[in-house]
Order: C-alpha cells, then sequence, then structure tokens
C-alpha cells in the first residue's frame, strides 16, 4: 500500500510539472504569436502610410490626397499622422465608412468623396469648422446629421445620387455661407425647410426626386439664382415664385404642369427656364424666326414660350370671364 501510494504521488507531481511546463510553453507561445501579429501590424501601417503618401500632391498650395479607382473600403489609422492635408479626393475606391477620427482633420478645406459606397455622415464631421466644400454625391448615405450646421465655413454640400436621402435636418439653416447644394436624385417629396431658411443659398439642384409641389413661401431663398427642379412630379406652381426677383434660371421640364401662372412675367430677371415635357393645357406655337441663328438660339419651351403662353393663358381666361357676364 505505502509503495502504491508513493508510485501515485510522483505520477501525480510529474503530472503537476508537465501541465506548468506545457502552460508556460503555451504561454510564451501565445505572447510571441501576439509579438508577431503586432509586428505585423507596424509594418502594414507603415507599408499603408508609405502609399498613403505617394498619393498626396500639392496643387495652388494645398496639400491634397487623391486616389482614383483603387481598393480602399476603409482608411487605415495610420492616416492621422497625415493631419495636414487640407484636401481628400478619393473616388470610385469602393470606401464604405468615413472614419469617426475625420473629426480630427481640422486643416480639411475640401472633403471629396464621391461615387463610392458610403451608407453613413459620421456626427464627427461637425467638427471640421473649416471645410468649405462636402461632396458626397453618387453614395449610399440615407440620413444627414445635424452636426453638419457646425461646419460653420461650408460654401457647398453635394448630395446628389445618394438615392434615398429624403430630408434634411432643420439646423442645416444655420450655415451662413452655403450657397451651392446639389441633391438631385433622392426621395423629397417636399423642399426642406432648411433650405427656405438658408440666407445665402445661391443655386438649387432637386431634380429627380418625388416632389408634388411647392411650397409658398419659396420665396425665402431672396438669394437663388438657379433651381433646378427637372424630373419631378409637380402639378402647380405657387404665386409666390414670381417674388423670386434674382432667378435667372429655372428647369421644369419632366413635371405634371397644366399651367404657367401669370405671375411669372413679373420675374424680369429670369434669363433661361424651360417647361418642356409638361402636360401643358394651352397649345402654342411661337412665331417664325427672321433667321437661322435666332432660330438656333430660340428655347422651344424657354423664355419666349413662357411669355406667349401667360399672355394666351390671360386672353383665354377675358374671354371666359367676358362670356359668363
Amino acid at each position: 500500500m505505502t509503495e502504491t501510494a508513493v508510485c501515485i504521488g510522483s505520477f501525480t507531481a510529474v503530472k503537476t510539472l508537465w501541465e506548468v511546463r506545457i502552460q508556460k510553453i503555451n504561454e510564451e507561445l501565445r505572447k510571441e504569436k501576439e509579438f508577431r501579429q503586432r509586428l505585423l501590424l507596424v509594418w502594414e501601417e507603415r507599408a499603408a502610410l508609405a502609399k498613403l503618401k505617394e498619393k498626396i500632391i500639392n496643387e495652388d498650395g494645398r496639400a491634397i490626397l487623391r486616389i482614383e479607382e483603387e481598393e480602399w473600403k476603409t482608411l487605415p489609422s495610420c492616416l492621422l499622422k497625415l493631419l495636414h492635408l487640407q484636401e481628400w479626393q478619393l473616388h470610385r475606391t469602393s470606401l464604405q465608412k468615413i472614419p469617426q477620427f475625420i473629426g480630427r482633420f481640422h486643416n480639411l478645406v475640401v472633403l471629396d468623396l464621391s461615387r463610392n459606397s458610403i451608407e453613413s455622415i459620421p456626427k464627427e464631421i461637425g467638427q471640421l469648422t473649416s471645410l468649405q466644400e462636402l461632396l458626397l454625391s453618387y453614395n449610399r448615405i440615407k440620413s444627414v446629421p445635424k452636426e453638419i450646421s457646425n461646419c460653420i465655413s461650408l460654401e457647398r454640400l453635394e448630395l446628389a445620387v445618394n438615392r434615398n436621402i429624403c430630408d434634411l435636418p432643420p439646423q442645416l439653416s444655420e450655415l451662413k455661407k452655403l450657397s451651392h447644394v446639389d441633391l438631385c436624385m433622392n426621395q423629397f417629396t417636399t423642399l426642406p425647410s432648411a433650405l427656405l431658411n438658408m440666407p445665402n443659398l445661391e443655386w438649387l439642384d432637386m431634380g429627380g426626386n418625388k416632389l408634388q409641389e411647392l411650397p409658398d413661401a419659396i420665396d425665402r431663398m431672396e438669394n437663388l439664382h438657379t433651381l433646378w427642379l427637372q424630373r419631378n412630379e409637380i402639378n402647380s406652381l405657387p404665386e409666390t415664385i414670381g417674388n423670386m426677383k434674382n432667378l435667372s434660371t429655372l428647369v421644369l421640364s419632366n413635371n405634371k404642369l397644366k399651367n404657367i401662372p401669370a405671375c411669372m412675367k413679373q420675374m424680369t430677371n429670369l434669363r433661361f427656364v424651360n417647361f418642356r415635357d409638361n402636360p401643358l393645357e394651352l397649345e402654342i406655337t411661337l412665331p417664325p424666326c427672321e433667321n437661322t441663328e435666332e432660330e438656333e438660339q430660340q428655347e422651344m419651351y424657354g423664355i419666349e414660350f413662357m411669355h406667349l403662353y401667360i399672355q394666351e393663358s390671360l386672353k383665354k381666361t377675358d374671354s371666359l370671364n367676358m362670356a359668363s357676364h
């Protein structure tokens, strides 16, 4: 019994010793693996940083990161070593996400990430107080964060062809310098109130949406000179549109307009207008041109057409009123 106990005790001691040794070996192997992984990450970051540095150009005194048609689904954190950058121009890179560390690039003046696969805009973008241009057209963005209203230097905002954006946060009206907004090819059913209250908005594209009407308050956009509303479902224009004295370009092709309001003859600065492909009730034939040059300049559904349409419409109304009396 004693010999048996001794044997069992010796075996247990040896087993424990081997278990300790195996555990120690496994721990060393784990540490070695972690070290190799860290080393690999360091080398990958160095390689990525070197690759990014190759993409930096200096143009008009600006440091610009320009990447075209290369695979960059994510942006590495080593990009933070390039905080001096003033522009990002990343096109057709399959980028899926704007990194949260974007907010640390306080020198950014232009952020152009058009034609990628971005699905959302991080709220950290609001930390870019020097940003003048935010260009995110041709992506998959579904909503716009209110934090963009903190980009106090913003002059140009482009969100065209994201196809799913249907509203803007009202806080965007706080952008005092914003003058150019492109929202075409999305899902807007009404003109966002944020646009109506932007003090310096001059150029707006809302083409290719689902607008059915324009708000009566449209004349709040006092500084607007260009308005694109093609390919919508607008069936009438508010009388207040006649108050938009600074509007020089108005595109209303491919809508559901049946008439042109007489108030539009008051829009003395209007230089280009297009009513093509609308189910207008009156058939208007423009007078023949005296020469070929005039004919080429004549817009079939342009300014001359608009004035003649209003004239004929008023005549028809007068005739109906006289007949009723």
